[in-house]
């Protein structure tokens, strides 16, 4: 479906990858590890993986152990020589990732346009108070909504129909903002308008429904809600 600004009451917006750069962790792998991309790409694609099975066998954790036991296994993968104390330092870096430049400005103009914005996050809370921080953004925010809440991940439409619930706003009347296309497809098909952010120019996917709207940052968000 086309766009439809003018039903949008509140913005949500994902927090990893898009408020915060993931492929900033690599950063962290490539001072103990001799070929840290691949890890880093590694370690992303399972920590996903993992709350999507979760979703399916009743074995919820906190997002940060999910990514914990994903980092591990991308660690063993590629035979990398680090110790428990060394993996949970690599780790830690979640919690002072680097921040997209528009961020901040994108957030703060659309607030001034009146609009209510939220985080809705697979990360749990501890997580989610340390990215708010580090990105400077807890004036812009009315709350972040972690999956902790309801104890599912993403996709799943619970945690959408939760964070509506929450936002106190029908679900139809919210436009919600994700660099995650699997993020997209769970936020339509529970009921909200899925914008993607889509940074680096890369491909649609084949599978699933297409995002109401396609911006490059939030300053083409900006535009399209004046």
């Amino acid at each position: 479906m086309p766009f439809a600004p003018g039903r949008v009451e509140t913005v949500t917006f994902d927090s990893y990858s898009t408020i915060v750069d993931v492929e900033a962790a690599e950063k962290a792998l490539a001072e103990r590890v001799d070929e840290p991309r691949p890890v880093s790409q590694l370690w992303r694609s399972r920590s996903l993986a993992y709350t999507f099975i979760a979703n399916h066998i009743d074995a919820y954790q906190p997002f940060y152990e999910m990514n914990r036991d994903a980092l591990q296994y991308a660690l063993d993968v590629h035979g990398a020589d680090v110790t428990t104390e060394e993996r949970d330092e690599i780790l830690a870096v979640y919690h002072e990732l680097d921040v997209f430049a528009d961020v901040r400005e994108g957030m703060a103009q659309l607030r001034e346009a009146g609009y209510p914005l939220y985080i809705v996050s697979n990360g749990n809370p501890e997580m989610l108070d340390s990215m708010v921080a580090h990105a400077d953004i807890g004036d812009l925010i009315e709350d972040t909504i972690s999956a902790d809440e309801v104890e599912t991940f993403k996709p799943d439409a619970e945690l959408y129909r939760h964070a509506a619930a929450r936002a106190g706003t029908p679900i139809d009347r919210i436009a919600h903002v994700t660099a995650g296309q699997f993020d997209v497809a769970g936020a339509v098909h529970a009921g909200m308008q899925g914008v993607w952010v889509n940074r680096d120019s890369g491909p649609a996917e084949a599978f699933g429904p297409d995002p109401d709207l396609t911006v490059t940052d939030f300053f083409d968000l900006v535009e399209e809600l004046a």
